[in-house]
């Protein structure tokens, strides 16, 4: 490949940046586009997902790699000198689970997804060392089940307490450009870089032959977009929680964040309730606000049958699952997970519209695509609690199957004996969970 050579790698690069970044928690970068190479835009490239969608200039990933070095030569010129133009994302529109409504995705173009994740791979570099170990969302080396393992910890060490859910109305459509930008300057003044994640951020969205230009959230989208979301939440939420509120509260207090879904678990009531005041307050500073409904305070603990309903009967939901208490084989308390009723009925209404949709296929493709659906399934919600969640969405995939196939041609349903026949010879999977042993709370008979 040609283009000028670079003396250093781009993971040295990296890694002297993160370095910098944590020497010196306090630090303002004021030059940072240096270090964005050919090789840094050929490292961004190969990092940068190939099977999307095209945008507004219907450029695919194939067709802008039969001229890669060109392009990448030409993008690096143009966003150092400043006339790249960021083009506004193609907005399309996908079905929801219920499969017959959908929701609005944003669609940029090839070139300015290779473009954003460069940028993103140096913000990372900076951020991953001021983020807050209570923070899971879109960060390296971290996952939703990370965010549920630690969570199901502090509720088992603290033998349960006050959990508020939070959730933000439309967080990623109302974030703050203006405070976006103060927030930015106390760690990133590069012109340049600001000057790009300027020009995203006024892109706007191209709809039925219109340009429209929102002026809050973050690029419709775009690859940054959750990281840039992530820093807001940081300076918003965690860190205030963490310097602010936490010093002042009378018990124990613990933050769980994976993007814009939020759970804090409190010992003291009286802590929870004042918190709960103070979030509406700190959000609103910030052009937030919290869902008046879903936003809500409750007490989950471990509850005997003579303390008033019955064991375990409380729970809330967080990334997909209810949590609630149960009880052990040996009589202690134990916090689990099953598939929320929401997300269950959304997975079987998902599964039941393509089955509908799809039924004339051949019974070798439609099994295909059902055992990649569940085994997609089952590796996020494959916990062993789970299990019975598991086996009950077989059965009632398997009752769904047999329905639409029975619909191929009109007639009665297909026989029970014939159906099972072919199961046998296309059989769906048995639910593959994940193995973990419980960890038993400080108080088992709490």
């Amino acid at each position: 490949m040609t283009g000028t050579p670079d003396p250093e790698t781009v993971s040295t690069r990296l890694q002297r940046i993160a370095e910098l970044a944590r020497e010196d928690p306090k630090r303002a970068f004021v030059s940072l586009a240096h270090h964005i190479t050919i090789e840094w835009l050929r490292e961004a490239h190969a990092r940068t997902r190939k099977d999307g969608a095209a945008g507004v200039d219907g450029q695919t990933a194939a067709d802008y790699a039969e001229d890669l070095e060109r392009n990448l030569l030409s993008l690096l010129d143009r966003f150092k000198s400043g006339h790249y133009q960021a083009p506004p994302v193609r907005r399309t529109y996908i079905p929801k689970g219920d499969g017959r409504s959908t929701r609005p995705i944003g669609i940029p173009t090839f070139e300015d997804k290779i473009l954003q994740r460069a940028v993103a791979m140096l913000l990372e570099a900076v951020y991953e060392q001021d983020f807050l170990d209570c923070s899971y969302g879109f960060r390296p080396g971290r996952s939703a089940h990370d965010a549920l393992e630690a969570l199901q910890r502090i509720l088992m060490e603290m033998g349960g307490g006050f959990v508020l859910e939070v959730d933000i109305k439309s967080y990623f459509d109302s974030l703050d450009h203006r405070q976006l930008r103060t927030i930015l300057d106390l760690r990133v003044r590069d012109g340049v870089i600001r000057r790009g994640i300027d020009k995203w951020l006024a892109a706007g969205v191209w709809e039925a032959e219109r340009l429209s230009r929102p002026e809050t959230g973050t690029p419709q989208g775009g690859v940054i977009s959750p990281l840039l979301a992530n820093i807001y939440l940081h300076e918003v939420l965690d860190t205030w929680f963490e310097a602010e509120v936490r010093p002042q509260l009378l018990g124990r207090a613990f933050l769980v964040r994976y993007a814009d879904d939020v759970v804090l678990v409190l010992s003291n009531e009286a802590d929870a309730r004042r918190v709960s005041a103070s979030l509406v307050e700190r959000f609103g500073q910030y052009g937030l606000s919290l869902h008046p409904t879903k936003t809500r305070l409750l007490e989950f603990r471990p509850r005997r049958p003579e303390q008033g309903g019955e064991p375990g009967s409380r729970g809330f939901d967080f990334l997909g699952f209810t949590h609630h208490w149960d009880r052990t084989q040996r009589g202690g308390w134990v916090v689990k997970r099953k598939t929320a009723s929401s997300r269950f009925r959304r997975t079987l209404t998902r599964l039941a519209h393509w089955c509908q949709k799809y039924r004339h296929l051949e019974v070798s493709r439609q099994h295909q695509r059902l055992v990649t659906a569940l085994r997609g399934h089952d590796a996020y919600y494959g916990f062993a609690e789970n299990l019975r969640a598991l086996k009950r969405l077989r059965y009632e995939v398997t009752l769904i199957w047999r329905k639409w196939l029975s619909r191929r041609k009109r007639g009665s349903p297909i026989p029970w004996p014939r159906f099972n026949r072919m199961l046998k010879r296309y059989p769906l999977p048995p639910p593959a969970t994940h193995c973990r042993r419980w960890r038993l709370a400080a108080n088992p008979s709490h």
